[in-house]
This record gives C-alpha cells, sequence and structure tokens, in this order.
C-alpha cells in the first residue's frame, strides 16, 4: 500500500468521522432547540417533535458511521490488522458517501447538505483507494 496516500485517507476519513459526530449531535443531542431542527428544514415545533424520534435514530446512524471509520483507521496503525482496519474504514466512508447520494437523489433542495455530509468522504475513499492501487 502506498503509505502518503493511507495516511491522507486516513486523515480525511477521521474528518469525515467528525462531521458525522457533529451531525449526531445535531439529531440526536440538541434536536430540541428550534436553531437545530429548523437547520434540517423543519418548519414548527410541531413537526420537530414528530420528526424527533427518526432525527434520534438517524442521529445514532451517524455516530455509527463515524466509530467505523476511527476504528478502521486504528486498525489499520496495526501490521496484523491493517487490512481489516483498510476494508472497515473503506466501508465507512463509503457509506456515509451513499448517504449524501441518497440525500441529494431524495431531494435536490438538500445538495449543500449532502455536499457537506459527502465530499469528505469522498476524499477519503478516493485517497484509500488509490492507497491501494498506486
Amino acid at each position: 500500500m502506498n503509505a502518503p496516500l493511507l495516511v491522507a485517507g486516513s486523515v480525511f476519513a477521521i474528518l469525515a468521522a467528525l462531521i458525522h459526530v457533529v451531525i449526531f449531535t445535531f439529531e440526536s443531542v440538541n434536536w430540541a432547540r428550534p436553531a437545530v431542527w429548523k437547520r434540517f428544514g423543519v418548519a414548527t415545533q410541531q413537526d420537530a417533535e414528530t420528526l424527533r424520534p427518526m432525527a434520534y435514530n438517524q442521529g445514532f446512524y451517524n455516530l455509527f458511521l463515524a466509530v467505523g471509520a476511527v476504528v478502521g483507521v486504528l486498525l489499520m496503525l496495526g501490521d496484523d490488522t491493517r487490512q481489516a482496519g483498510y476494508a472497515v474504514a473503506l466501508f465507512a466512508v463509503l457509506s456515509m458517501l451513499a448517504a449524501a447520494t441518497v440525500l441529494v437523489t431524495n431531494n435536490a433542495r438538500l445538495a449543500r447538505a449532502a455536499a457537506t455530509q459527502g465530499a469528505v468522504p469522498l476524499l477519503a475513499a478516493v485517497l484509500l483507494v488509490l492507497a491501494l492501487v498506486v
């Protein structure tokens, strides 16, 4: 594996994880704050309360993806676990990218949110794949 590209991909995987932890915090911890649910396009307090269980669940999906990326990067540090870590990290960032793709294809007005959610995982995925083939 190309070490510099692996390191760069790992850095972007960690950055992607941090973004997804922030999203988790919005959706699962701070959802009750009007500034948060308005950021997600929710118009009223009543709508926010209706969506709260879904947002809470969705936030944990984002957290689990972040954990996957971090665990994958940590496993890549060991000689015996490098390949498994690579697979886990790549799976996590590709899942983040897929979620961003689903978001924008479901509603084109969410392109900015999808770019925020998916750009860094895309860079991580490209760099990790290049680390394997270059």
